[in-house]
């Protein structure tokens, strides 16, 4: 398991692809990594209505990173479960210690 492949330098920060799981009974970020995919599993509480979905993964992506909501960008997939989010001032690092540890306890 590398989540390597979902974790890369973009402008000014980190990209993360990400496969998500609305409308869960528990919210877990990260809840795993798909190889196949190649994208780190995210499971939301809330439903995938009016955007509540994406707004809870900025929150809660930007209380684990400890970054800003503003610094937090849905880049694609805006109405789909495979999103691709740009995280602002963030070392690439940090970001793939972070994962693999958190990854490493589901």
């Amino acid at each position: 398991m590398s989540i390597k492949d979902a974790v890369r330098e973009g402008s000014d920060g980190v990209l993360i692809d990400i496969e998500v799981t609305p409308g869960t009974k528990t919210v877990k970020v990260p809840s795993g990594y798909n190889p196949w995919r190649k994208r780190i599993e995210v499971r939301l509480s809330r439903e995938a209505q009016k955007g509540k979905a994406n707004q809870q993964l900025i929150r809660e992506l930007s209380g684990m990173l400890g970054v800003s909501e503003n610094d937090v960008t849905l880049i694609s997939g805006h109405t789909g479960h495979k999103k691709t989010v740009h995280i602002r001032g963030i070392n690439l690092e940090h970001v793939l210690n972070l994962m693999d540890s958190l990854i490493d306890k589901v």
